[in-house]
């Protein structure tokens, strides 16, 4: 934990720090060293101007600020990466390649020789990646640099972090300030110790080395990790890669952060329940956090029959308030959880990295519209059109080519403009997993059999996340994959891991076995059967459980599916006195599929889940996993699955 102690002055004292070797060789070699008192001096130099030189009222119509960001690259000279345009509530980062404009799910290479189930440097490259580090480090020794000390994580947990940045790429290093939060270059606590890790950022040798590509090299060590990116979107470093920090320093310390948004549901009589959602990326995090959509005249929009056109809608005159907690990252650090027996968590972000392909045109989220329009500071847009000196609109997105808007237009809000967002850490009364589901009948016969709301034992909880399925149509990752359902990995976050799968299994199985008074349910989103529901589902089912509260169900209450690896499902759903209907809880019974596709999308499930668990079988697996992942293989039963984690599952 951080203690307080008297500050120093980093730009100057940063030698008293014992900081790495490698980290400690750049610094003392550039000709310029740059550490921010505020976020808009790095917004100032993110523009090419000293601090304090910009007006960011949001009245003044006459900035037109624009700043190119390039590099000389040998052998190809000038290269221009990105433009940097003042807005009116802000500014925006345009990246010219469009590559560059979202993450590559391959960018992540391991440069050290530590387990890993990742490929490494020496299996892509064929050469270890030591002098290619010498060669980044060389190189950016030649550069004025941007350092920005941060806490990777909650601040309290003192896991202090340094991002190293070119001056003339500022702007990355102010979207990781806003992303993982800053220390002012005058506030450095004299005890700051690189106990997270280093971020390099090089981009000369995208073109040099790596043919172009987003290529992120993470090299840890028994103290730290070192992240070398040689790109400048901010996804897999500024985001991801501290994300990566964070997954590798539980590894060695037993715990894990865990890739979910969370909110404090409040009911129209004040009662809160906490919901943390889990699920692959497009697996409805971000929408948890969200507000309901309402029709013109106010009715939701439950679905819209696929094969024959109907519609079904549900009146909610008064939806529950929403508390938001963490929209993606959320460290379940011991110092949180001991003596507790419901999951205790604390967002990892100090900002949010928020997707807003979804927003067509004005009126869409009016919640997150009226926030950024007039912003109390400040923010940072990426991949949005923009005429300098004009507002940056969430609608306006920048075109990959003439007539293809980009598929990830973003922004960054910083935590604390966030409305109503409540400080943790926060007990869990609910983890939902999320999927997407395709829209699934008889002429389409494929696994959207989810219904609306299944209730799942721990022991089916933690077999989700290792299978962690993608699920259809997902807008955030590029797969040349066809066909078929994919997983994202354990955790679904294991993109972002360095080590092995089987550790983070371990984990989430000690985390899920520890905190048995948090209950467990799984959500569909897109479709359920023949009804096409978008993430309608999702929200129905956050207004229920919150009116719920700590109200388990009666046995009666809930049949078992006729896929054992969905669990219960309710008998019925009542919100405020309207009914839900039977076909989105019970799928088989939908007359466009019945229970032949029902069979036939469960049998899929079955081999899914069995082809992605197989490969957990290791000797380093926890004996108890081994136990859970057996019985699914044998097709266990509700009662098996509950006998291997024993709970309260019903009341009474």
């Amino acid at each position: 934990m951080t203690q307080t102690t008297k500050p120093i002055d980093f730009k100057n004292d940063w030698p008293k720090l014992g900081l790495p070797a490698h980290v400690i060789e750049v610094l003392s070699a550039a000709p310029a060293i740059y550490v921010a008192e505020c976020r808009e001096d790095l917004l100032n130099w993110a523009l090419n101007r000293k601090p304090g030189e910009t007006d960011w009222r949001h009245g003044n119509r006459e900035d037109k600020g624009e700043v190119e960001v390039g590099f000389d690259v040998p052998g190809k000279g000038y290269v221009a990466e990105a433009t940097v345009t003042k807005a009116r509530n802000g500014i925006c980062i345009n990246f010219i390649d469009p590559k560059m404009r979202r993450r590559d799910p391959d960018a992540m290479v391991i440069g050290d020789k530590l387990p890993t189930d990742k490929p490494t440097y020496q299996e892509r490259f064929g050469e270890s990646f030591d002098k290619m580090r010498q060669k980044t480090l060389d190189w950016l020794k030649t550069q004025e640099l941007i350092v920005v000390p941060f806490y990777a994580g909650p601040d309290e947990l003192g896991y202090g972090a340094l991002a190293i940045v070119p001056k003339g790429a500022a702007f990355f290093a102010g979207a990781l300030a806003d992303l993982q939060g800053m220390i002012p270059n005058s506030q450095v606590p004299s005890n700051f110790k690189l106990a997270g890790g280093a971020i390099f950022i090089a981009p000369p040798f995208r073109h040099t080395h790596f043919d172009g590509k987003q290529v992120v090299v993470h090299a840890r060590s028994e103290t730290h990790q070192e992240i070398f990116a040689y790109n400048l979107y901010p996804g897999p470093s500024a985001k991801k890669g501290v994300y990566s920090l964070l997954l590798d320093i539980g590894e060695r310390e037993g715990w894990t952060t865990n890739h979910c948004a969370a909110v404090g549901v409040v009911t129209p009589y004040d009662n809160q329940t906490i919901i943390m959602h889990e699920g692959a990326s497009g697996g409805g995090k971000s929408e948890m956090t969200e507000h309901v959509h309402r029709m013109e005249d106010g009715r939701l929009l439950l679905g819209k029959n696929v094969v024959t056109g109907e519609q079904r809608t549900l009146n909610l005159p008064e939806a529950c308030h929403l508390n938001p907690m963490a929209d993606d990252m959320a460290c379940a650090h011991p110092h949180y959880n001991e003596g507790q027996t419901k999951l205790n968590i604390k967002d990892a972000e100090a900002g949010w990295f928020v997707r807003v392909d979804h927003i067509k045109g004005y009126g869409t989220d009016p919640h997150l519209e009226r926030l950024v329009m007039h912003p109390e500071r400040p923010l940072i847009f990426l991949n949005h059109y923009i005429v300098p000196g004009g507002q940056a609109l969430l609608w306006e997105h920048i075109e990959d080519s003439p007539g293809k808007p980009c598929p990830n237009p973003r922004l960054i809000i910083p935590r604390d403009m966030v409305h109503d967002v409540q400080e943790g850490p926060v007990a869990v009364n609910i983890r939902s997993f999320g999927v997407r589901c395709p829209p699934t009948h008889k002429d389409s016969q494929l696994y959207g059999i989810l219904g609306m709301l299944h209730v799942l034992s721990p022991a089916l909880a933690w077999l989700w996340r290792l299978a962690a399925p993608r699920g259809h149509a997902n807008p955030s990752i590029q797969d040349s994959a066809a066909g078929g359902m994919q997983c994202e990995g354990v955790g679904s976050y294991w993109a972002f891991c360095t080590g092995r799968r089987v550790d983070q299994a371990n984990l989430l199985l000690r985390q899920i076995v520890a905190n048995t008074e948090t209950r467990h349910v799984l959500i569909p989103n897109q479709n359920i059967g023949a009804w096409h529901v978008g993430f309608m589902s999702e929200w129905i089912v956050r207004e229920y459980l919150a009116r719920r509260g700590s109200a388990r169900f009666h046995r009666e209450e809930l049949v078992e599916s006729p896929c054992s690896l969905l669990g219960y499902v309710p008998r019925q759903v009542k919100v405020e006195g309207s009914m839900i209907p039977p076909v989105l809880l019970h799928v088989q019974t939908q007359l466009e599929g019945g229970p032949e596709v029902f069979e036939h999308g469960a049998q899929m499930w079955r081999e899914f889940f069995k082809r992605e668990l197989t490969p957990f079988l290791t000797p380093d697996l926890d004996p108890l996993g081994r136990k859970i992942i057996q019985a699914c293989l044998d097709d266990a039963s509700q009662e098996d699955y509950w006998k291997l984690i024993p709970h309260q599952m019903f009341k009474g």
